[in-house]
């Protein structure tokens, strides 16, 4: 007997690919691992052939699994639809919008535009993510991703946002006021840490600056502009960033070196839900790098 597909096969599929291991897919539908596995081996077992490659890495999607996937996002997606519009007063979106970016992004532009958006949509709920990986928007553990990029993934919709323009700072309590290659030099520096090895100020610093070792490292960029601002170094900051705030002195013309681009970007399968498009829409007008 040919086995017949259901909704929860559909929903195992969609968690275990997204997931990548049997605990974090059990955390997903709330059961254990091993009740994944026996699931999973029930499914691979009635279609006859597997769904998942496994390695150390964890579990892999193969073709059909794949194909299972695209048509579990899509019953997902009208589900979800369903759901924000038997919630929804007429003109008024609800629902809670997961947004991934990084906490520089976070402080310096997203949450004065979230702000605005929450006075005239209040039924909307965000759940906010930081960290310097899209692969939450991939998985669509996220709705909408806010990054500086200069190549944004092919499989999502995004939105140019504008440069992010970059400039050397220095506290205005550190004595520093003008800029040298001497004073560069001589000078102690604040840097994003291993974790952003490609970042365009790490790349403009080791060009132009390659024996330079910074004296102080941290995990974020905002970080960076937090310890500039207290005289800790020489940082390169955003304007967008740095400008506003009157214990920063900028000492060079922007880096068009350093320079990169912001962008907004969503999930074909979710950017026409009510909710997701109220924040894009909202997003795309409200967010200026100046």
């Amino acid at each position: 007997m040919q086995y017949t597909l259901g909704p929860a096969d559909l929903t195992l599929v969609l968690a275990l690919h997204r997931a990548g291991t049997l605990a974090a897919a059990g955390e997903r539908l709330g059961v254990n691992a091993s009740t994944v596995f026996r699931m999973l081996q029930r499914l691979e077992r009635g279609l006859a052939q597997p769904l998942f490659e496994r390695s150390r890495r964890g579990y892999r999607a193969l073709e059909l699994a794949r194909a299972l996937v695209a048509q579990a996002e899509q019953v997902e997606a009208a589900l979800e639809a369903a759901r924000a519009a038997a919630q929804a007063e007429p003109g008024e979106a609800a629902g809670t919008v997961r947004i991934t970016t990084t906490d520089t992004l976070l402080h310096g532009l997203l949450a004065p535009a979230l702000a605005a958006l929450h006075r005239t949509q209040p039924r909307l709920q965000f759940e906010l993510h930081t960290g310097n990986e899209l692969a939450s928007l991939t998985r669509r553990d996220a709705d909408i991703a806010l990054r500086a990029t200069a190549r944004p993934p092919g499989h999502l919709v995004g939105r140019r946002v504008g440069p992010i323009r970059v400039a050397v700072y220095a506290a205005r309590g550190s004595g520093v006021k003008t800029w040298s290659e001497d004073i560069a030099l001589r000078s102690p520096w604040v840097a994003p840490d291993d974790g952003l090895p490609e970042h365009p100020s790490v790349r403009w610093r080791h060009k132009h600056f390659p024996t330079l070792q910074p004296a102080f490292r941290t995990g974020s960029v905002q970080s960076v502009a937090e310890l500039v601002a207290q005289g800790l170094g020489l940082g390169v900051l955003p304007l967008f960033l740095a400008e506003p705030r009157r214990e920063l002195r900028r000492l060079t013309e922007p880096l068009d070196e350093a320079e990169t681009d912001l962008w907004l970007l969503t999930h074909p399968e979710t950017r026409h839900l009510r909710r997701v498009h109220a924040v894009w829409s909202h997003l795309t007008s409200a967010l200026s790098l100046g």
